[in-house]
């Protein structure tokens, strides 16, 4: 190109107020980060071009979903040729299923997909009746374990995630490693299933075997009708909130909290992935406005990327999940408390990697707004 270099995309933004998708062009300029975006309806210019340092040029490929100024883009489609030929890659999309005896090692293998190269856009803990794993497993349906699989993959919840990335489907199955998981002891002795499984069921994790059979086990968890697939696992007793904030995730260190949690003591009894708009936020943290001097940012935050709901349930009744998150400042929270999360892994007051409800009668009420409202 003899002109500066820029990639263009067309990018689809749902407008809730309107109830309709609007499409835009949107051009990024690699020199400098900038973006600039036009409304492919009315011809006319949406966005002068601007810097945004939050977008990162890896993450501009058809299919992903991406955040500029609190907007959840969809990128639909390449918007030219010289766009289409440098960027139109292998990227794909599969299912990454983690099975219920994952138990206490969920953030270690959310750590090892995230390593690896992966980006989690998708994700939600179900718990699937036997008819839903009939779907899911129906190439099986013939060998002789066929009756404990179902037993099994019934027995307890699972966490189903969509994961993007070059090639998917291959590596995440090579990522899993043999279906038996003593064979993959020796084959390959760190993938996942050698890591975390017992025998050639009870293997942690499941992965389609192609490009059609992963938007069929796709679509079973994560219906593109609108349909809200198998159901969620939020109990809505003697729980408390949790969000992984956005920050954290581009950070790829959601798996890395995870396991804190887990390994603080803690059960996980409900997780999923949510895109926040900006009235979604200021709603969810209303009781934040005129008392804290950062409710402007807080909200900006929250609905700059993807997050990730969490009820927490206290095993422990000792044991206050709040105080294990520590003060709202990873600063005040490395000073007088270094083992909380906030400490561990907070960049500063407003990016300090979890919200957690402050007061206890404000459990219950989080965690309904998310499991039930903002899921339905």
């Amino acid at each position: 190109m003899n002109q500066e270099e820029r990639f263009a995309f067309i990018a689809e933004w749902y407008d809730p107020t309107a109830s309709l998708f609007r499409r835009y062009e949107l051009l990024y300029y690699p020199t400098d980060g900038s973006v600039e975006m036009y409304d492919m309806k009315n011809r006319s210019k949406f966005l002068n071009r601007t810097k945004y340092e939050d977008l990162n040029f890896k993450d501009l490929f058809v299919g992903n979903r991406i955040t500029i100024f609190s907007r959840h883009l969809n990128l639909v489609d390449y918007a030219d040729q010289y766009t289409s030929r440098l960027l139109g890659s292998c990227k794909e999309r599969t299912l990454a299923l983690l099975k219920p005896d994952v138990g206490l090692r969920i953030g270690d293998v959310i750590d090892m997909i995230i390593n690896s190269g992966f980006t989690i856009t998708k994700a939600k803990m179900v718990k699937l009746t036997r008819g839903e794993a009939m779907d899911l497993h129906a190439d099986h349906q013939a060998k002789p374990y066929y009756n404990e699989l179902l037993e099994f993959i019934t027995s307890g919840p699972v966490v189903a995630m969509e994961i993007l990335g070059d090639d998917a489907i291959g590596k995440w199955k090579q990522l899993l490693g043999p279906a038996n998981s003593v064979v993959a002891r020796t084959d390959a002795p760190n993938s996942i299933r050698a890591r975390f499984g017992s025998d050639s069921i009870r293997n942690v994790a499941h992965g389609p075997d192609s490009f059609a059979s992963a938007a069929s086990e796709l679509e079973l968890f994560f219906p593109s009708n609108g349909g809200r697939g198998p159901t969620g696992t939020a109990k809505y007793t003697h729980c408390t909130c949790c969000v992984i904030k956005p920050h954290a995730i581009k950070e790829g260190i959601a798996g890395k909290i995870i396991k804190a949690i887990l390994d603080g003591g803690f059960e996980i009894s409900a997780l999923q992935m949510f895109y926040m708009d900006r009235a979604n936020a200021e709603e969810f943290y209303a009781v934040y406005k005129g008392v804290v001097s950062e409710y402007s940012e807080m909200v900006v935050e929250l609905c700059s990327g993807p997050c990730i709901a969490l009820e927490i349930r206290q095993i422990d009744p000792e044991k206050v999940f709040r105080d294990y998150c520590g003060p709202s400042d990873p600063e005040i929270a490395r000073y007088l408390r270094p083992g909380t999360l906030r400490a561990r892994f907070g960049k500063n007051k407003i990016q300090n990697t979890v919200h957690c409800t402050d007061l206890p009668e404000d459990g219950l009420l989080e965690v309904q707004y998310f499991f039930s409202i903002l899921d339905s």
